[in-house]
């Protein structure tokens, strides 16, 4: 009887402890988890946003890079914007890979600037679209006929002084059919009184009326802004 009594203290007393064990950890451990873990949970989760924000700037960073570099074509061209005019201003004469270009397509000078045409490639011209050179015009009145005449040697130059303002087209003789054309913007024009942006002349080829109506459209877009058109209202002119 006393080795019974003896173990049934034991058990009560052992239990007893077990309990008020299991009572003080309830009490000491607060439902949201201890000060300290709290603050290192919220400094994961703001280093996580901070991480993350990171990230999507570099995305963005990457994405506007890869945007600027997709617009390249295969061969450069300057004319992006035309400008405003400036004193003087070259263009390139160019044959790479069976294509023929200007490059720019369209340069501005002011009255009185000069242009200088040289040719890094092949053989071409610099002629204004005048009835001088048995063409239509697309060149102001009063404008004289100019020509650079056949350039066959890499490096050759032509400059020609343009002292009348207007848009002036022109092309290269042994490639106009296949699309080299060219345009100058001399001052601040009128777009609506321009010869140049008129419809292209009907005994051309196709070929010829798209790059005619290509770089009207570049000049038109560049005048816009000096005249308050925006570029909208150009075509009421082309009948």
């Amino acid at each position: 009887m006393t080795d019974d009594r003896l173990t049934r203290r034991r058990m009560v007393q052992m239990t007893t402890g077990l309990a008020v064990a299991g009572v003080a950890g309830c009490v000491g451990a607060p439902s949201g988890g201890s000060p300290a873990t709290a603050t290192a949970t919220e400094r994961h989760r703001d280093a996580d946003a901070s991480s993350h924000a990171d990230a999507s700037s570099h995305a963005d960073d990457d994405g506007h890079d890869a945007t600027a570099s997709s617009d390249a074509d295969g061969h450069h061209h300057g004319d992006d914007g035309v400008g405003a005019p400036t004193e003087t201003a070259a263009v390139q004469m160019l044959t790479t890979d069976d294509d023929h270009h200007f490059d720019p397509h369209v340069v501005r000078v002011a009255v009185g600037g000069t242009v200088r045409f040289v040719n890094e490639s092949g053989t071409h011209t610099a002629t204004a679209y005048h009835p001088g050179n048995d063409q239509p015009r697309l060149v102001p009145r009063g404008s004289d006929a100019w020509g650079s005449g056949l350039l066959t040697e890499s490096g050759a130059t032509y400059e020609h002084t343009f002292d009348t303002e207007g848009i002036y087209h022109y092309y290269c003789a042994p490639h106009e059919q296949l699309g080299m054309i060219g345009s100058v913007v001399v001052g601040s024009p009128d777009p609506h009184e321009a010869m140049a942006l008129r419809e292209p002349p009907a005994d051309k080829p196709e070929a010829v009326h798209e790059k005619l109506r290509e770089l009207n459209g570049r000049v038109e877009a560049a005048l816009g802004d000096d005249h308050g058109e925006g570029g909208d209202g150009h075509g009421d002119g082309h009948e």
